[in-house]
């Protein structure tokens, strides 16, 4: 794709996304067809927002989300400022058509990964990490029929990214925890109560959050101190609507909640 491309099919995802609209896909003259080329998309939708970059998101990070999306591996996605909300949080609910939250965890780095050759170690990785946070992630495509689109153009659409409810820092040791075998319960209260644990998470959500890292290298992007990254839901997603009230409870982890208005 040139830069002329690249720009347009920006200019169309972030224009369905402020004012709510849906596409079949994106035209053939600026449809990306790489998972490279979906990527040089979203960075020009990141820049149009004209939004500061709060982290990173990964979406179909199990089974059951890469068949809800269409696509056979993970995906990553911009997490804008605008759309970041410290729990418990009120946040926008309509549009939205996926109807789902997702119970995830987060990891804040604390130092720079720039993108360099060699892979990084999961040693290195969770060594630069600088807290744990429960969080809950609202996605949304923009795309009228999403699971049809493929890979390259989910990416574009900034990997189905909407809002984001990150909570609090964890208080306890959890560097000494298995995330891979614990537990999170996901709540739509008076509706829907669902379990899960963190080896839904790519089988471990260190394990994800090591994928993310070296898949941004790999396509000489870096992670820069500060930045939050959530590694896709624990939880199988939960069906919601407007005006329910969203729970995630990690336990002696903290508990995020949002309600959706």
């Amino acid at each position: 794709m040139d830069q002329k491309a690249i720009t347009e099919a920006a200019e169309l995802l972030w224009g369905a996304w402020m004012k709510g609209n849906l596409l079949d896909a994106l035209p053939a003259r600026c449809r990306p067809v790489t998972i490279e080329e979906g990527y040089q998309v979203q960075a020009e939708i990141a820049r149009l927002s004209g939004q500061a970059q709060f982290g990173w998101k990964i979406a179909a990070t199990s089974k059951a989300g890469q068949t809800h999306i269409g696509v056979d591996g993970p995906v990553a996605g911009h997490l804008l400022s605008g759309r970041v909300f410290s729990a418990p949080a009120r946040v926008p609910f309509q549009p939205n058509q996926m109807h789902v939250a997702e119970a995830e965890f987060a990891f804040r780095f604390g130092v720079d990964l720039p993108p360099r050759p060699t892979p990084y170690s999961r040693q290195e990785v969770l060594q630069a990490v600088s807290s744990l946070h429960p969080a809950i992630e609202i996605p949304d495509s923009r795309y009228m029929e999403f699971a049809k689109v493929g890979a390259a153009q989910l990416i574009a659409d900034n990997a189905c990214a909407h809002y984001f409810v990150l909570g609090d820092a964890v208080s306890v040791p959890w560097r000494e925890i298995d995330l891979a075998e614990y537990p999170v319960m996901g709540t739509v209260t008076g509706k829907l109560r669902r379990e899960g644990k963190g080896a839904n998470v790519l089988g471990d959500p260190r394990l994800a959050l090591l994928w993310l890292v070296n898949e941004l290298s790999r396509l000489n992007i870096g992670i820069k101190a500060n930045q939050v990254v959530t590694t896709g839901t624990c939880v199988i997603p939960l069906e919601v609507n407007a005006g329910d009230h969203v729970i995630a409870d990690f336990g002696r982890l903290g508990t995020v909640e949002t309600w959706l208005v």
